[in-house]
């Protein structure tokens, strides 16, 4: 199979604390001014991503892996997840504040749930004045400290705050309490896992006027409750090169500043590429094809092919491989 550089149609997630940047600074084709999320490369069960460029356009991400196999994925990614897609790829937009959270491990999330935990990072596109992210506690707590915290509704005094800008990157591994600030846009890059543990919603109701769940018990044991600055990811921005960002047993991301041609030897690459692009445009070239790829699309490239070539005048790119 001609296994060309693809595009995805993106999954459209309207939430309730979405806005409009999707649309307006990520030229996403919608009509809602509350989506909140773009699922750009999905394997989860009900949202797989479908081809929508070339020959394989309407071919669905789970046909190719079947079809291809170690072709598309790299033969040391199937030995690890068979069909499984292993990553998610996704932009977000929070007009409001999102709900206080955080992800089980592998262990804890196959023990219950027969699911991966989910690791993921954050890479800030753009962000309102005075926007912020709440990731981890601003000091060590006990367990006992954090359930009264939520018993009487001081939660958000124990909660650490950053200040972004556009370029901040964190590193949200799992036990990590996190929530994305009102006027962030970002793209994340996570595990294949929809296991989330809600702990503090602000006290918003849904469109039917009910409270949403909460998972105070289950995130009791999955909580990591010491204070730690291993969060805030510093990388370089040299232009047309390799910028590592960063390297975890999940995924490997990388930052490209790109202002002019640069063609990448991957032969020994036993992996999918995957560019998501953060600002300006650049044109991905790969043993099968070309794409046109712009701020707020992804591409997919098969790990079977040996040489990647990207060029622009501008472009800003996030590298993901495993």
């Amino acid at each position: 199979m001609n296994l060309y550089p693809l595009k995805f149609d993106p999954i459209l997630k309207e939430r309730l604390w979405g806005g409009t940047k999707l649309k307006n600074v990520l030229n996403k084709l919608i009509s809602s001014d509350i989506t909140g999320e773009s699922w750009e490369l999905s394997g989860v069960d009900g949202n797989i991503s479908v081809v929508v460029n070339g020959e394989l356009r309407g071919t669905s991400l789970q046909e190719l892996i079947q079809q291809n196999g170690a072709e598309l994925l790299g033969k040391s990614v199937v030995e690890r997840f068979g069909s499984d897609f292993p990553i998610l790829i996704k932009f977000i937009d929070a007009n409001q504040d999102l709900s206080i959270q955080l992800h089980p491990d592998d262990k804890l999330a196959k023990e219950r749930h027969n699911s991966f935990g989910k690791t993921e990072m954050w890479y800030v596109m753009d962000s309102d004045p005075g926007a912020k992210l709440i990731i981890g506690f601003n000091k060590n707590v006990e367990k006992d400290e954090y359930i009264k915290s939520v018993e009487n509704g001081s939660l958000l005094d124990l909660m650490n705050y950053e200040e972004v800008n556009e370029g901040d990157t964190f590193f949200i591994n799992t036990g990590k309490i996190h929530a994305i600030g009102a006027g962030v846009l970002l793209a994340e890059i996570q595990q294949t896992s929809d296991i989330t543990y809600r702990i503090f919603d602000f006290n918003r109701k849904d469109k039917d006027g009910n409270l949403r769940e909460l998972h105070t018990d289950l995130a009791l044991d999955a909580i990591d409750y010491s204070m730690k600055d291993d969060f805030k990811v510093q990388y370089s921005n040299e232009n047309n090169v390799i910028n590592k960002m960063v390297d975890c047993p999940y995924f490997k991301t990388n930052f490209i500043d790109l202002t002019a041609e640069m063609i990448q030897d991957v032969t020994k690459r036993d992996s999918f590429t995957i560019y998501m692009c953060v600002g300006g445009e650049a044109e991905i070239r790969d043993d099968w094809g070309s794409v046109l790829i712009k701020k707020g699309e992804t591409v997919l490239i098969a790990a079977a092919s040996k040489s990647i070539e990207l060029i622009a005048e501008k472009a800003k790119l996030l590298e993901v491989t495993i």
